[in-house]
């Protein structure tokens, strides 16, 4: 905010104390600034959970394993570095999928809300339309991402994996999970955004000096119940667009149609349907923590853009 003096710049505090460790309303951020800070919340959050959605590829893609025989199994024959394998793919689909994300959130939440921002719908509704827009970003990464991280993947790398696709499969079978993508997240991302309105006025209620909506910890914490119950709820969806995106690739079935009930069915022919919850537990493992770690990253960079937005 301009002032009659000159402004002095401060280093901003990348730790502030816990007393500080607070989000400030965000009114006035640049588009580009809603952009990096989904970036950086989505690449963090990524790479920081990325061996447990190792585990959860292998799992759902594979033959049937438990968590603890699927980690042991790639820590024996591949070592840690096994479980960061795809990790180039990921870092080069997530930062962008996320900018769209949080960008088309916020301006989807802005236009939306006509004068009630607290709306719950609005909130479902603007991260239902963030998804659609996200998901056609991130799919093709994804889609590489999860061949990488098959055992005994054939791909040297991420850009040997795009070749051989494009040579073999065409540009379609980067986009052969996109409807299913969006069909799982499209209900994730409602759930997600009930339980996590839900859980902050839970919060509020138990302690509402504690829990007020600025404070880092009750992102964190309405994320993590948000994104774990999410998770669950969507598990389904979740195995069989793994298994379209692995399709034909280290011994997993190929499918006739890219259509979701019908790959879904057959999961259900040749496992029951266990066969669809698949890779819950790493699934449920990945979200809640992940979901945590976006929202106070993504809330943090935020507020850090405004305190250097007001120093101008």
């Amino acid at each position: 905010m301009a002032t009659d003096a000159p402004a002095k710049f401060h280093r901003p505090e990348l730790f502030p104390s816990a007393g500080d460790l607070s989000v400030a309303q965000h009114d006035g951020l640049r588009f580009w600034q809603f952009m990096v800070a989904g970036s950086v919340a989505g690449l963090v959050e990524h790479t920081a959970m990325f061996p447990v959605d190792t585990l959860k590829t292998r799992m759902q893609a594979g033959s049937p394993l438990g968590m603890r025989q699927a980690l042991r199994a790639v820590l024996s024959l591949e070592g840690t570095l096994g479980l960061y394998r795809g990790l180039g793919a990921m870092s080069l689909g997530a930062g962008p999928a996320h900018a769209v994300y949080f960008s088309v959130y916020e301006l989807s939440k802005e236009s939306l809300a006509r004068g009630n921002p607290n709306n719950p719908v609005v909130h479902a509704a603007s991260g239902v339309l963030a998804t659609v827009a996200s998901d056609a970003v991130f799919t093709p990464m994804d889609t590489v991402k999860q061949r990488l991280q098959l055992k005994g993947s054939p791909y040297r790398g991420v850009m040997d994996c795009v070749a051989t696709v494009l040579r073999e499969e065409g540009f379609r079978a980067f986009f052969a999970s996109y409807k299913t993508t969006v069909v799982m997240n499209a209900p994730y991302t409602a759930v997600h955004f009930a339980t996590y309105e839900a859980a902050k006025r839970g919060m509020r209620e138990i302690s509402p000096e504690i829990a007020s909506d600025g404070r880092l910890v009750v992102h964190a914490t309405a994320g993590a119940a948000a994104g774990a119950l999410a998770a669950a709820v969507t598990t389904p969806l979740d195995v069989a667009k793994t298994q379209l995106q692995c399709q034909g690739v280290c011994g997993c079935d190929r499918f006739s149609s890219s259509s979701t009930s019908e790959v879904m069915q057959a999961i259900i022919r040749r496992g029951g349907y266990t066969g669809l919850m698949r890779g819950w537990k790493p699934r449920i493992l990945f979200h809640a923590p992940a979901a945590a770690i976006c929202w106070s990253t993504y809330e943090a960079t935020k507020s850090l853009f405004q305190k250097l937005n007001d120093q101008k």
